[in-house]
């Protein structure tokens, strides 16, 4: 089962992502878990200059921008495989 966590205060971009990562773990028919992070004292432990944040298995995979579908395909499936 993935992790997944989401960085940023609940802005609109910090939305946008969760729904992108959400859309693609459902098209890929994965297992997942979210969990927004909204406080800066815990953003900030992942040592991220810029939100929204997107946390797979721990591991920051990005930050500052909203990825594209095929990046966040790529990071999902990749930590699928990991975790194996």
């Amino acid at each position: 089962m993935l992790h997944i966590k989401v960085l940023g205060p609940g802005c609109p971009n910090c939305q946008r992502l969760e729904q992108l990562a959400k859309g693609v773990v459902e098209e890929l028919g994965l297992e997942a878990t979210f969990q927004k992070v909204t406080r800066w004292d815990e953003i900030m432990k992942y040592n991220i200059f810029a939100t929204p944040g997107l946390v797979v298995n721990g591991k920051v995979v990005c930050s500052g921008r909203i990825p594209t579908k095929a990046e966040v395909t790529t990071w999902l499936t990749t930590a699928e495989m990991e975790s194996a």
